[in-house]
Formats: C-alpha cells, structure tokens, sequence
C-alpha cells in the first residue's frame, strides 16, 4: 500500500534522489506492468520523470479505490490539492515526492492537469452512474486523459514536423488533442477490463444510454448476465475505444524519435487488452483481461516499425 501523507510546509529529511527515483521504479513495475515496459523504451532522463508522474497518479487514484478509500471525504481531497500546490513549490512531504519536484525542476510542466485529476477522484465520491458518454467523457478526461497533458512536455515534441506546414497555415500546437485521446481510450479500456470489479462496489461506467440502446440493464450487469445483448453491448464500447487510439496514433509522429517507439509500444499493448476482452468472449465478470507477459513481447517490432514509419 502507497503511505499518502497529509501535506506539510517544511521540507523533511528524505532519502536520496537516486533512491526516490527508484522507489518510484518499483511503484510503477509492480502495478503497471504493461506501462512499465513501455517506459523501458526511454532514455533514462526520461522514464524517471514518467515514473515519478505515475506515482503521484496512483496515489491519487488509491484515495477512492486504495485500501483506506472508505476514510476519503471531501476534506481529504482539499488536503491532497493543497499538497499537490506544495510539491509545484519545491516541498517533497514523502519519499516519492522528492523524484516528483526534481521532474517538475527539469521540465515544464503545467499543475492544471494535476489539478484536474484530483477533480475526477472528487467525482467518484459522489457518482456511480454517467448516463451519458458526454458525461462519461469529462470523468475520463480528468483521471486519464489529464495523464497525456502531464507527461507530453518529457515526450518532448519534433519541431521538425513544423517543416511541412505551408506559410499560410497555423503552426501545428502539438499532439495535445492527441495524448487526451490517448488517454480517453485507456481510460475506456479499464472501464471494459474492470466491469466486474466496479459492479462489486457498486459502481457502472458504462453510459446507462447505451446500456438501454442494447435492451440490456443496470441490475443485470451487476448480476454478471453474459448473453447477445451484452455481447453486442461490449462490442459497441471496444469500438469506441479503439477509434480514440486511431485518433492518439495521428499524434505520435509529432513527438520527439525517442518518444515514439515507447509511446506505440504503450499504445499496442494496451490496446491489445481489447483483444482479450474479445478473446474471452466478452466475459469480465469472472475474467480479468491483460496480455500476458511473454505476449507483451511480440509488441514491440511492431511498435518499432510504426515508429520508424512516421
């Protein structure tokens, strides 16, 4: 379990910051295996800094699904907020905080996407149900989507891709629209992946619209019902998912050549999640869908080629 401290002024006396980053290492491999590899694709530089990142996500995240989330309020979060604004000012209150301020000093990085992801945790605290995809969409945007945001400025962006707009156009901004897409469609994706685990604590993410548009119901997704209706239902979602990974693919070859590789291996592999969904013949009730770790593997030719296509 990730200790989340209560936020604090004064700077205290913490480990190395060799020794954060690797605590950050083991945090981020033993929870996100299919993340991490990608990760591995990096120059050093740089997958420390996404790894410090992702810790600060997780701990995010466990305040409303982590083992003390039954003590997460309101006031909890206002606490985390106010903890965040200190680690943009240069205090590390935890161990992991330390590679976090030393990321934030090497790159720039702006705290609003920060912000934003603790204002989607916030939402878990009082919805259980998104009657609609629009509605579904803002929570996706600020737990997952924001992800893309936080960690575009260490991917770095190509300015040699700026070449090929004409005098008369406006400069490409960069793939922002793009990493949001990315996350969106992983944020779907554990959505489709954890259907089982969600309705256990009574929770339902997918849009009640579309539940209905497929004769389906709420009461028979919490009872775990795998016939035509949910099969078809599944189908509709993996396919929205896999349009916002065509959309965050248009985006890779804006970033820099040694971000490329990693960030389609990451794009494959969890995509290839949606295989197995499908594979399993859309059961995510009694199954849990991930690619196995020699799979993983078979992955990355392709990523690389992709990469060197753009």
């Amino acid at each position: 379990m990730l200790q989340l401290p209560k936020p604090t002024t004064s700077q205290k006396v913490l480990v190395s910051l060799s020794e954060s980053y690797e605590l950050c290492r083991q945090i981020t491999s033993k929870f996100s295996k299919t993340f991490y590899l990608g990760t591995l694709l990096m120059p050093p530089r740089k997958r420390r800094a996404i790894w410090a990142i992702y810790v600060w996500c997780r701990r995010t995240d466990e305040l409303v699904d982590g083992p003390q989330s039954a003590l997460t309020n309101s006031e909890t979060l206002d606490l985390w907020q106010e903890y965040l604004e200190g680690i943009f000012a240069g205090v590390a209150g935890a161990d992991y905080d330390l590679a976090l301020v030393d990321t934030l000093e090497s790159f720039t990085i702006d705290i609003q996407p920060f912000r934003d992801m603790i204002a989607g945790v916030r939402m878990d605290l009082c919805r259980n149900r998104y009657e609609t995809f629009d509605d579904l969409y803002l929570y996706c945007y600020r737990v997952a989507g924001t992800v893309g945001l936080m960690t575009s400025p260490i991917l770095g962006l190509d300015l040699s891709e700026q070449s090929y707009v004409a005098p008369w156009e406006t400069p490409y901004p960069g793939p922002q629209n793009e990493a949001v897409a990315l996350g969106i469609a992983n944020q779907l994706v554990n959505i489709l992946r954890d259907v089982g685990e969600d309705a256990q604590r009574g929770r339902i993410y997918i849009p009640l619209e579309d539940i209905r548009r497929f004769g389906y119901s709420e009461e028979e997704l919490l009872a775990g019902v795998i016939d035509e209706r949910w099969c078809n239902l599944m189908r509709f979602e993996i396919a929205r998912a896999r349009a916002y990974y065509q959309k965050a693919s248009k985006g890779i070859k804006y970033l820099t050549r040694d971000a490329r590789w990693p960030v389609w291996a990451s794009l494959l592999l969890y995509q290839g999640i949606l295989d197995v969904i499908e594979a399993n013949q859309y059961d995510v009730f009694s199954k849990r869908a991930y690619v196995p770790g020699t799979n993983k593997f078979f992955y990355l030719p392709a990523a690389w080629l992709k990469a060197q296509a753009m």
